[in-house]
């Protein structure tokens, strides 16, 4: 006879294992929270739920799991997951979505009366989310696994990424109100992230009762802990100098909890995201936030990369434990954080091979005084890299030699955009990478699609100069959108090219259309994945690259020469026989929606 004490039993057993690390109460929790999120929850409509099991932890308050068990496997889950009192998946998706309200919650249905029958389903309700998704296998799992597991989701990632763009927001406005200039915010933010690797300054800086000794301190420890990184020289100086302004700021040094205010808040919202998803080129991104109220620092031409883009780069040129990297306009060093992530990824346990890639094999070269800083700081909050950003500009002749040492054999860059007739061009720092790297090498470059469009003149020129000496594998248009967090309207293009092997005559480059990355723009909150699009498109987008495959509307093979336009635009056929009065009227709808969207 079916006993549903049976399959509680096995659950009991194999959870009191761990014990020590977590509360496992069972019908009723002593947490109050739970007890009222749970206070409507029955599974008949009416009163309160009571879940078999519900585990919590102490370290972790913000996570729980709960337990829904039944004795027979043919009442595991119904057809649409509403007969509560009867399936299993279906009282614990009960359970999770009450308690979602408060908490990131895995529901775990089990049934079966025998370890050989019995069946487990998992799913994650994290908190503020609709619904529920799938995961892990379907069999119990030891703690350490659920909360790995739960840690490191995806899903996870992406709810506090969220947060942490709506800190961004906050923290803007904060710095704002007490007059920090905009090209000093992300500077502080990196500086007080340097800080607070020293134990020393993490213990003690709330310990300060004037406001002067806690700027001082903080300027002092950001400085020491460059040095003991092997900083030396102009390069320590010029950082040193980017600080300074923490010690003499009105607000940061005179205005009493301030400075301490701001450190708590980095400390919980930035520093345990770093510290939870490692490689994430977090300053980019606030520095993104800030410039987007700048009105003085567009004027440097810097448009930083989205983050999706620059580990589409790493995707796109092959990276592995072995790559060279080189982005001789580095920035924030986005493209060097994400090549570092699938590089250390790659070389898997050996501890040796990491400390090369980290020591030995990501070269950055930033010309800007502000942007220097914040590369260092970005490399050094990722634990390494540091010394390899150098402080000048990449068509310095010195500069290319010192470079050329490290024999790159993989380019990056996002070049800064001309402000004036005597700045380079964006072609001019493509041709620079190239010179640079080793033959053979793979070069990814993303620049304005104007570009790639002249058949005369000074870029015609560089165009020509890029076909005699290198390789036009790929060009993909991309989405018109794609910088629109920066506040910057232009249209890109992706170049993949090859060092130092002429472009062979009668080689059709692969041509790709990529308009559409699955990102939308919602009104406060800018450009982002808010339909969980990405991952899927940069498999495909990836895939079809790879493998040159041609499909309709979205890849084609062209030979083109110097004067020809490097687009996908140019060559696809319009079928005009497939345009119809509604594709019409939904654009017009579409641009309707966006200006409603985007208007204060």
């Amino acid at each position: 006879m079916a006993n549903e004490r049976k399959t509680e039993n096995i659950v009991r057993k194999h959870f009191t294992k761990f014990e020590k690390e977590c509360l496992i109460e069972e019908q009723k929790s002593e947490n109050p929270k739970i007890n009222k999120l749970l206070k409507n929850a029955s599974k008949k409509g009416e009163g309160a739920g009571y879940p078999e099991f519900i585990i919590s932890f102490s370290d972790n308050q913000n996570f729980i799991i709960v337990i829904e068990c039944k004795s027979s496997v043919k009442k595991h889950e119904s057809k649409n997951r509403d007969k509560y009192s009867e399936y299993a998946v279906d009282g614990a998706l009960l359970y999770a979505s009450y308690l979602s309200k408060e908490f990131d919650v895995l529901a775990i249905a089990v049934s079966g009366q025998s370890f050989g029958e019995l069946k487990v389903s998992h799913f994650l309700h994290l908190k503020g989310e609709n619904n529920a998704v799938p995961k892990f296998s379907n069999k119990l799992l030891d703690l350490d696994s659920y909360i790995q597991g739960y840690v490191k989701s995806p899903e996870k990632f992406r709810q506090d990424y969220d947060s942490l763009l709506d800190f961004s927001k906050e923290l803007n406005e904060e710095l704002h109100s007490k007059k920090v200039k905009e090209s000093q915010r992300s500077l502080l933010i990196s500086g007080i992230l340097i800080a607070l690797e020293n134990s020393a300054f993490e213990i003690s800086y709330k310990k300060h009762s004037k406001p002067e000794d806690l700027a001082n301190n903080l300027a002092d420890t950001i400085s020491n802990e460059l040095k003991n990184a092997n900083l030396h020289g102009k390069k320590l100086e010029s950082l040193k100098t980017a600080f300074t302004f923490i010690r003499t700021h009105t607000a940061l040094s005179g205005e009493k909890n301030v400075l301490s205010n701001i450190i708590d808040n980095i400390d919980t919202h930035i520093n345990h995201f770093i510290k939870t998803y490692k490689y994430f080129d977090v300053l980019g991104q606030f520095y993104i936030e800030f410039l987007r109220y700048a009105n003085n620092d567009k004027g440097l031409g810097i448009v930083l990369t989205p983050h999706h883009i620059t580990h589409l780069f790493a995707e796109l040129a092959d990276v592995n434990k072995d790559s060279v990297i080189l982005d001789n306009c580095c920035g924030t060093g986005g493209f060097l954080i994400s090549a570092m992530s699938k590089m250390i990824k790659d070389a898997k346990d050996d501890k040796r091979k990491v400390e090369s890639i980290k020591n030995k094999q990501l070269i950055g070269i930033e010309w800007q005084d502000d942007i220097f800083a914040l590369a260092c700081s970005n490399m050094f909050i990722h634990q390494d890299g540091k010394t390899n950003i150098i402080h000048g500009s990449c068509f310095d002749g010195k500069v290319i030699q010192q470079v050329k040492e490290f024999r790159p054999n993989t380019g990056f860059l996002n070049p800064p955009y001309p402000n004036i007739d005597t700045d380079p061009l964006e072609l001019e720092f493509v041709l620079n990478n190239l010179e640079i790297l080793q033959p053979n090498s793979p070069c990814v470059a993303i620049i304005p699609i104007s570009c790639v469009l002249a058949s005369k003149g000074k870029e015609y020129e560089l165009k020509r100069r890029i076909l005699e000496s290198h390789t036009l594998e790929a060009a993909m248009s991309m989405p018109n959108q794609l910088f629109y967090n920066n506040d910057v309207g232009v249209v890109t293009s992706v170049l993949v090219i090859t060092a130092h092997k002429p472009h062979p005559r009668g080689k059709k480059t692969w041509f790709g259309y990529f308009k559409n990355d699955g990102y939308t723009v919602q009104k406060h909150k800018g450009r982002g994945d808010f339909g969980r699009e990405w991952d899927a498109i940069e498999k495909q987008w990836v895939d079809i690259f790879k493998n040159r495959k041609v499909i309709k509307g979205l890849s084609l093979l062209k030979e083109v020469a110097p004067e020809d336009e490097w687009c996908a635009e140019a060559y696809m056929k319009t079928k005009y026989s497939e345009l119809m009065e509604q594709n019409f009227i939904k654009e017009l709808k579409k641009y309707a929606a966006f200006t409603i969207i985007t208007s204060d």
